[in-house]
């Protein structure tokens, strides 16, 4: 197990629970479909309950992984609507409700942006004949597969319940990709913010200063195909190393990492190379920076530990 601890820098003024926020990068690729980077997605667990935020390609078998029924989830959130972060969505819900995968018995809980019940309703609407199937055969509770779908618009709080707040905020993914949502996850004298998709942008870090755990998006391309008009789309909607170091050296949270790493290939498949972002980071910021990888676990508490997956031994 690799680990690295970092000293708690400013102590909270509040006293509330002070049992650690876990927090486990189930994914942290793009719409690639890489076996070794699935799709973007984040579980934390705090106060008894395990939140899922954003559900990309492979979620549930990295919560399989880790141990982690799928029906022990309390609630998913989104940041946005765009396919790498809810195609994972179906199989979480669906599979979910299997026994023994999850055997679910209680609705299945989403918070997003508008256009989230749209989606959720016409997926019901999709999986008809299959939700009818289980029910009258395999006798399957209704319950289990209900959907209870939270849509909230501008910044707000979006959950409080069992000492945890979670709060959603706009970030700049781009004038057409809208609307486009970060989360401030706080739980006692412990927070985290996940930033989604997002340009370099002063909401993030408004609600980032001080935190804990800063999860940012990063994107960058080789120096050749920098220019193309496709690449810089795809990075005109992100952020570029040196951008997200100026993030971190403004929030100064005690940790951050990046996850949901945009790394462009050139035509021969070459991709700009961990070193590479961590050095242009380097540039802007010089605090505390990790590199975030599949099933990568951040425990939050006093210190802050992190743990590699080790594939071999299917555990930390």
């Amino acid at each position: 197990m690799l680990c690295w601890l970092f000293a708690l820098a400013n102590a909270a003024s509040a006293s509330s629970p002070s049992d650690p926020i876990i927090v486990t990068l189930l994914g942290t690729g793009t719409p690639d479909p890489r076996i070794d980077r699935f799709g973007p997605s984040t579980l934390v667990e705090a106060g008894g309950e395990k939140l899922i935020f954003d559900v990309g390609r492979g979620a549930t078998i990295r919560l399989q992984q880790i141990g982690i029924s799928l029906g022990q989830l309390n609630g998913v959130f989104i940041t946005h609507l765009h396919s790498d972060h809810t195609n994972g969505i179906p199989d979480l819900w669906l599979t979910g409700w299997l026994p023994p995968h999850g055997a679910r018995r209680t609705p299945f809980r989403i918070w997003g942006p508008k256009g989230t019940a749209n989606m959720m309703h016409s997926l019901e609407q999709a999986y008809r004949a299959d939700l009818d199937f289980r029910i009258a055969d395999e006798k399957l509770p209704r319950e289990g597969i209900a959907v209870e779908v939270s849509e909230f618009d501008g910044d707000s709080v979006v959950l409080a319940e069992r000492g945890i707040t979670v709060t959603a905020f706009k970030v700049d993914h781009g004038r057409t990709i809208e609307p486009a949502y970060g989360y401030k996850i706080v739980y006692g004298k412990r927070s985290v913010v996940i930033s989604g998709d997002t340009r370099y942008c002063e909401s993030v870090i408004a609600h980032a200063k001080g935190t804990d755990l800063l999860l940012h998006e990063v994107a960058m391309a080789p120096a050749d195909i920098a220019s193309l008009p496709q690449t810089q789309r795809i990075l005109d909607h992100h952020t570029l190393p040196a951008d997200a170091g100026r993030v971190f050296a403004q929030a100064r949270p005690r940790l951050a990492v990046f996850t949901h790493l945009a790394l462009l290939p050139d035509p021969k498949g070459a991709r700009p190379s961990g070193e590479a972002v961590s050095a242009e980071t380097r540039k802007t910021y010089d605090g505390p920076l990790e590199l975030g990888e599949d099933l990568m676990r951040i425990v939050v508490g006093d210190t802050i530990e992190v743990e590699r997956f080790d594939p071999v031994k299917q555990g930390y």
